[in-house]
C-alpha cells in the first residue's frame, strides 16, 4: 500500500511538472488561432470561441516567409554539416594523438567559450568586411567548418572513453588514421554526433544577431529576422508573431524526435562489447 502511494505521488508530481512545461506551448498555439476580438480579452480565454486558421496564412503571406524559410534551411543545413564533421575531426586529434602543448591548446580552446559573442562582433564584422563577406551567408556558415569549442569538448570526452585496442587492431590490419577515424570512430560517435547536430540546429535556426549584423538584403534574411518585422515602435502584431513562432518550433522538434533514439539508445557502447 505504501509503495503504491509513493508511485501515485511520483506520477502526480511528474504530470504537474509536465503541465507546467507544456502550458507555454499550449498558450502560444491557442493564442495564435484566436479571433482578433479575443486576443486582448480579460479575463483571458483558455479555449477560443472559433479557430481562426487563417491567422497562419495571413501572417505567412504578410512577408516573404517562404524565402526566409528556405534561407534558414540552407544556412542551418550547411552550418550543421560543417560543425558536426569538423568538431569530430578536431576531437579525434585531441583524444587520440599526443603532441607538445596539447593540454595548453585544449585549455585555450575551452577558455574561448567564456568570451561573449557581443565582444567579438565588431572585430568579426571588420574581418568579414575586409574579406568581402558582408551581405552573404559566408559569415554564418564558414566558421562552422572550423569546429565549435563546446562540441569539440563533448566529442573529445567521449572518444577518450574508447579503448585503444580498437585503434591498434585497425592499425594492425593496415588501416591508416583517416580510415580508422571514418570506419571505426565515426560509427561509434553516432549518438554524440546526432546530439551535436540537434543542439547546433537549435542554435543556428533561432539565431537572430548573426543574420541581423551580417546581412543587409531582405532576400537573404532568415526566419528570426522576418519575425522581427511584426514589431515596431508603435505596434506589435502579437497574433502574427505567435503564428510564425509556432511554425519555427516545428523543424527543431522534428530533428529531435528523429534523433532521440540515437541520443538515448546509447549504441555507442555496442562496438565495445565482446
Amino acid at each position: 500500500m505504501q509503495r503504491s502511494t509513493r508511485q501515485v505521488s511520483r506520477y502526480v508530481v511528474l504530470v504537474a511538472v509536465a503541465v507546467v512545461l507544456i502550458f507555454p506551448f499550449y498558450w502560444a498555439f491557442i493564442s495564435s488561432v484566436k479571433p482578433a476580438s479575443e486576443q486582448a480579452a480579460y479575463p483571458p480565454s483558455f479555449w477560443p470561441s472559433s479557430f481562426e486558421w487563417s491567422n497562419y496564412a495571413d501572417a505567412w503571406n504578410s512577408q516573404p516567409f517562404t524565402r526566409f524559410f528556405l534561407n534558414s534551411v540552407l544556412v542551418t543545413t550547411l552550418s550543421v554539416l560543417g560543425v558536426t564533421f569538423s568538431s569530430a575531426v578536431v576531437a579525434y586529434g585531441f583524444a587520440r594523438f599526443e603532441f607538445r602543448g596539447k593540454k595548453a591548446l585544449f585549455t585555450l580552446l575551452l577558455a574561448t567559450m567564456i568570451i561573449p559573442w557581443d565582444v567579438l562582433v565588431v572585430p568579426l564584422y571588420m574581418q568579414y568586411s575586409f574579406l568581402g563577406w558582408i551581405n552573404t551567408y559566408l559569415p554564418l556558415i564558414v566558421p562552422s567548418y572550423f569546429g565549435a569549442p563546446f562540441y569539440i569538448f563533448l566529442l573529445t570526452q567521449f572518444l577518450r572513453t574508447i579503448p585503444r585496442d580498437l585503434e591498434e587492431a585497425a592499425m594492425l590490419d593496415g588501416a591508416g588514421h583517416f580510415r580508422t577515424f571514418t570506419s571505426i570512430f565515426l560509427p561509434l560517435m553516432r549518438p554524440q554526433l546526432v546530439l551535436t547536430a540537434i543542439l547546433h540546429t537549435i542554435v543556428v535556426w533561432n539565431d537572430f544577431l548573426g543574420p541581423l549584423v551580417f546581412l543587409n538584403d531582405t532576400d537573404l534574411f532568415t526566419l528570426p529576422i522576418g519575425l522581427s518585422f511584426f514589431k515596431s515602435s508603435q505596434l506589435i502584431d502579437t497574433t502574427s508573431m505567435l503564428c510564425i513562432s509556432m511554425v519555427m518550433v516545428v523543424p527543431p522538434l522534428i530533428a529531435f524526435f528523429l534523433g532521440q533514439r540515437q541520443i538515448l539508445g546509447n549504441e555507442a557502447g555496442s562496438g565495445l562489447k565482446g
